[in-house]
């Protein structure tokens, strides 16, 4: 008996409807050494629908995101809200054209908001790096070691 899809089914039907003012932002962030672009969708109370990393930034990864986006959600925006990238609106003309898009500075910090926990942990773990020998395995020199007793007076 297969009941996987029914209850991927019922677990979508339980999520909140999406709202109809999306908000997209992209984020830098390093994966192992390298710097990809984090893709972030959320509607207008807040709500993640949708996160995508990618190697580019350019207008097929913008028309890639809205896909996937539209197809996840299974709807079709009233306002996408973009801060002022311009392969949104190149992206955006080729995949929803009928919808509204308002690209202003002030009006994307929804999403940008959305942001700051990622970059937090990216923040934190800048500053831990592994070190490549063995740790703890290195003899100190007479230099560095602490003295005891009466010549340490």
């Amino acid at each position: 008996m297969k009941f996987g899809q029914e209850y991927a089914g019922a677990l979508r039907r339980r999520q909140p409807r999406p709202g109809d003012k999306w908000h997209l932002d992209e984020v830098f962030i390093k994966i192992n050494g390298e710097q990809r672009y984090l893709w972030r969708a959320v509607d207008q109370d807040g709500n993640v629908l949708d996160i995508l990393v990618q190697n580019r930034r350019d207008k097929a990864a913008v028309r890639r995101f809205f896909r996937k986006l539209m197809k996840k959600t299974r709807m079709v925006p009233r306002v996408v809200v973009t801060d002022k990238l311009r392969s949104y609106g190149a992206a955006h003309r080729e995949v929803m054209p009928s919808v509204e898009h308002r690209s202003h500075k002030g009006l994307n910090n929804r999403a940008e908001n959305s942001h700051q926990p990622t970059m937090q942990r990216e923040r934190a773990m800048k500053g831990s790096t592994v070190s490549a020998g063995p740790s703890g395995s290195c003899p100190r020199s007479a230099a560095s070691r602490p003295t005891s007793g009466p010549a340490a007076i």
